[in-house]
This record gives C-alpha cells, sequence and structure tokens, in this order.
C-alpha cells in the first residue's frame, strides 16, 4: 500500500502555510486519501463510515 501513495517531499519543503493552499498540494492529499479508503475498503467492506467518506470526497453523496 506504501507504494501507492505520492511522494510529498516536494511539499515538505516549503513551510505548511502556502503549500495547503496550492492546487498540487491538494491534489496530491485527495489522491492519497482516496487511495487509502479504497484500499482499507478492500479489506473492509462493510465499513460504512470509510465508505461515506469516499463517497464524499468523490462528490457523489
Amino acid at each position: 500500500m506504501v507504494k501507492n501513495f505520492i511522494h510529498l517531499s516536494y511539499f515538505s519543503r516549503k513551510k505548511k502555510e502556502e503549500n495547503k493552499g496550492s492546487i498540487e498540494f491538494q491534489i496530491v492529499s485527495f489522491t492519497n486519501k482516496i487511495r487509502r479508503l479504497t484500499s482499507h475498503l478492500e479489506l473492509h467492506k462493510k465499513d460504512y463510515l470509510s465508505q461515506r467518506e469516499l463517497l464524499k470526497i468523490l462528490g457523489k453523496h
């Protein structure tokens, strides 16, 4: 699962206040969160709270 995450070292070099608003940082953050939730739901199919969170992120809820 770790190999699926996008490396954030580029963003960690800059100040955190500047990064959180950038489009690149938000895309990487959402991509990592979606991948983490997707892999979690593959193992725990009845975890409806995580499923709801994933749908909320994707804008389908």
